[in-house]
């Protein structure tokens, strides 16, 4: 639980994100990180009813934008009245990465791009991709500078989230935040762990603290990410840290009523916004619906739903076989029975 006083000491200014129209400010300063198949355009709605924050997209990489891949641009496509738009996106060329910005602005596809430098995925960081690609501070360099000049044109702000850097032996963020920062990103987001740790272990908040105080001098804003789990854990990392604002991943999986959790805690309400079991139901049904409506189909929506179905029931007495059940659940009647069951 947060109390008042803990969070009105932390006298946070809104957390500023330069897009066209005069900006955005969020006083809560809430960032969803993008999650490969999770964080879709329902997801992104769903989780933009409980609480408010800047949602951003699945990553897409710069060469499938390019190439007009279908899923590619279903992926960047906003849901209803989402504002900003925001996308991720990844390359590994400048090349690559400026012509996929140039489609997003002319095409007025984005307010806001955010860079990837933070996919831990072994088969990935092994090519020198990822989060280490920092460690190739030219390549980095010359990224970001092509996506800050080429989004420029458009008004369209840029920024960057990264990891500490590949192992303990090979840390980049103090030169790559630094990097970013000159060449004019609007803010850098840093999960407090490296490569080689995935999601392993607790994340090291004081590297976040170490890149505030780095790049304190150029004013440019630093997110912390890592084991954010409640409101009271966002107040934390920030009193201890003194980042600007924090990066939620893997912490609202199941729990997008997080966000509301989040929004209290940063506007000193001392009681946490948790969900009951009713408001929880309705929840994991309103998903299925956004869902299908996302993919226009009953059934692909049940199947990709069900992924989430264990992480919603965490914490829950849940006998085996209706668990089950919810794993396999294949149309919106079924799942709303199955939910009809938990009492």
């Amino acid at each position: 639980m947060v109390s008042p006083t803990a969070t009105g000491l932390l006298d946070l200014k809104p957390l500023h994100l330069p897009i066209r129209g005069g900006g955005l400010d969020l006083t809560a300063p809430v960032v969803l990180a993008p999650m490969a198949g999770i964080t879709n355009a329902a997801f992104r709605l769903l989780c933009r009813e409980q609480g408010a924050a800047l949602f951003v997209s699945e990553m897409v990489t710069a060469r499938a934008l390019i190439e007009g891949n279908d899923e590619t641009l279903r992926m960047i496509t906003p849901g209803v009245g989402e504002h900003p738009r925001s996308i991720q996106l990844y390359a590994t060329t400048a090349e690559d990465l400026s012509r996929a910005v140039e489609i997003l602005g002319r095409k007025n596809l984005a307010d806001h791009i955010d860079l990837n430098f933070g996919c831990p995925v072994p088969k990935v960081t092994r090519k020198g991709g990822g989060s280490a690609l920092p460690y190739k501070r030219r390549l980095f360099a010359s990224l970001v500078d092509a996506a800050v000049k080429g989004a420029s044109k458009y008004q369209i702000p840029v920024t960057v989230k990264m990891r500490v850097g590949i192992d303990s032996q090979y840390e980049t963020y103090l030169d790559a935040g630094k990097i970013a920062a000159d060449l004019g990103v609007a803010w850098v987001a840093l999960h407090a762990r490296t490569a080689a740790q995935l999601y392993e272990g607790k994340s090291d908040w004081s590297k976040i603290k170490n890149l505030v105080e780095h790049l304190a001098p150029t004013g440019i804003p630093v997110l912390g990410n890592g084991d954010i789990w409640s409101g009271f854990d966002a107040i934390e990392m920030v009193k201890t840290t003194g980042c600007a604002g924090v990066v939620v991943g893997r912490g609202c999986l199941g729990r997008p009523w997080l966000f509301a959790d989040l929004v209290a805690a940063f506007n000193g309400h001392g009681v946490r916004a948790l969900p009951t079991l009713f408001q929880v139901k309705e929840i994991i049904y309103r998903h299925a619906e956004l869902l299908t409506q996302y993919f226009s189909s009953e059934d692909r929506a049940c199947r990709d739903l069900r992924k989430h179905m264990a992480w919603y029931l965490k914490g829950f007495r849940v006998e085996r076989e209706l668990r089950a059940k919810f794993g396999m659940v294949s149309s919106l009647l079924e799942l709303r029975q199955l939910l009809d069951q938990l009492v």
